[in-house]
């Protein structure tokens, strides 16, 4: 079956880094957009950053543009994102998805990974 694992979360203070990980397995893996997004206590989940299948596009949410990357490794099956200068508001949890070339919203979920900034 597909899976969506994260990876990387933690506690860090403001101003650091982070890294996250996504590997992704029982889906054929360049076929998928993927994406990451976010969920702070009490606020809806966010879209934060996506990569197309070639990775020749990205996009990301104003809040992070600038401070995180997105990046994958098909050879790997894996997404990354990389999060500089991080803020308290970036705490939140973070999923990793995917959506495949044929669909219009992403339907493929991780569990989350928690990140934590302290100010």
């Amino acid at each position: 079956q597909v899976q969506l694992v994260e990876s990387g979360g933690g506690l860090v203070q403001a101003g650091g880094s982070l890294r996250l990980s996504c590997a992704a397995s029982g889906l054929s893996f360049s076929s998928y957009t993927m994406g990451w997004f976010r969920q702070a206590p009490g606020k809806e989940r966010e879209f934060t950053a996506a990569i197309t299948w070639s990775g020749s596009a990205t996009s990301y949410a104003d809040s992070v543009k600038g401070r995180f990357t997105i990046s994958r490794d098909n050879a790997k099956n894996t997404v990354n994102l990389s999060m500089d200068s991080l803020k308290p508001e970036d705490t939140a949890v973070y999923y990793c998805a995917a959506r495949h070339y044929s669909r219009n919203s992403f339907h493929l979920w991780g569990q989350g990974t928690q990140v934590t900034v302290s100010s």
